[in-house]
């Protein structure tokens, strides 16, 4: 048993960190900045701090007396409208929470990064040695990349061990966001177009593992990509609709009609000053598509990941039962 500090702990990652580290008798300390988020975590059985990442007091507070802290709060989301509080919250934020961990004593950092920081070219496998290629395709991809690279620069300069974890699109059950949007529209017969891509997806159960593991087994100074599969847009939604019961084939839209679709749509919304639904950087990130390699993580820390088919039939009951799939 010991005792944990977490940030973003009422998010889809966080609360299920908290509920595994709960749930193996730990003690958790959880940020929370919103009455929300604090009566949430506490009914999950966790201590409360209030505050967020850029109040490094407060932090510094929770923190004493922890014998690790995971990093898991962050802005993620494409088409943002406030890209300051983005980037205050996933750079600035990032080197706050290390900040705060070195004045409080607590030796262990594991900050929880994103696989679109490795920023392979196009066509690419990705691993945690490729050369970034020197763009982004997001504000996400940027804000993500500067604050694991913050993270570990105040690390290396405080004393602390810096170690990130870096998932693919997480995927099971509370997941409706993200690539799990596209594909539960598709189950329900409301999306039918798509772009040609490849998707890496991660189940979020060895997300969490993931996390876990770093924490006890990682390298300060290391990023571990997590990522349990890699699929075609073709293959993901057949194994959808599979394991789902439902029929469907997908029309894959050309590359410059999708570019064209977005920029109009992107124009009109904002025209109007609501937010699209869709927008270049989306169809950009759609198009460059992603595809990793998370067998260090396996090597070097132990990590198994769980089949596909499993991470999907768990994804369609839960949405089912949460009213998200009618079909």
């Amino acid at each position: 048993m010991s005792t944990v500090f977490v940030t973003g702990g009422s998010g889809l990652i966080g609360r299920a960190l908290v509920q595994r580290l709960l749930a193996r008798a730990d003690e958790v300390v959880a940020l929370a900045r919103s009455p929300e988020s604090d009566a949430l975590l506490r009914g999950l059985g966790a201590k409360v701090a209030p505050g967020d990442v850029l109040d490094e007091d407060a932090m510094c507070a929770g923190m004493r007396g922890c014998s690790v802290v995971f990093n898991v709060a962050g802005v993620n989301t494409l088409c943002v409208e406030d890209v300051q509080a983005m980037m205050q919250a996933n750079i600035e934020g990032s080197a706050a929470v290390v900040r705060a961990a070195a004045r409080a004593e607590v030796p262990r950092v594991v900050h929880t990064s994103s696989a679109a920081t490795i920023g392979e070219p196009q066509g690419a496998i990705g691993h945690e040695e490729t050369p970034h290629r020197g763009w982004y395709l997001s504000t996400y991809e940027r804000s993500k990349t500067e604050g694991e690279r913050a993270a570990f620069e105040v690390g290396r300069h405080m004393g602390v061990e810096v170690v990130c974890v870096n998932p693919s699109s997480v995927q099971g059950p509370g997941r409706a966001g993200g690539t799990a949007r596209f594909l539960l529209a598709f189950l329900d017969g409301r999306l039918k177009v798509f772009v040609p891509t490849n998707v890496s997806l991660v189940d979020v159960a060895d997300c969490i593992e993931g996390h876990l593991l770093a924490a006890e087994h990682g390298a300060a100074g290391e990023r571990y990509l997590l990522n349990g599969m890699t699929l075609t847009i073709t293959e993901a939604l057949a194994l959808a609709s599979e394991v789902a019961g439902v029929g469907g084939k997908p029309r894959l839209l050309p590359r410059p009609l999708a570019i064209a679709a977005a920029s109009s749509a992107e124009y009109g919304f904002r025209l109007v000053r609501r937010r699209p639904p869709v927008c270049r950087e989306m169809v950009r990130t759609l198009l460059h598509g992603h595809r990793y390699d998370g067998s260090r993580a396996t090597r070097e820390l132990g990590l198994r990941y769980t089949n596909p088919r499993e991470t999907v039939r768990r994804t369609v009951e839960w949405a089912r039962g949460a009213g998200l799939l009618s079909r």
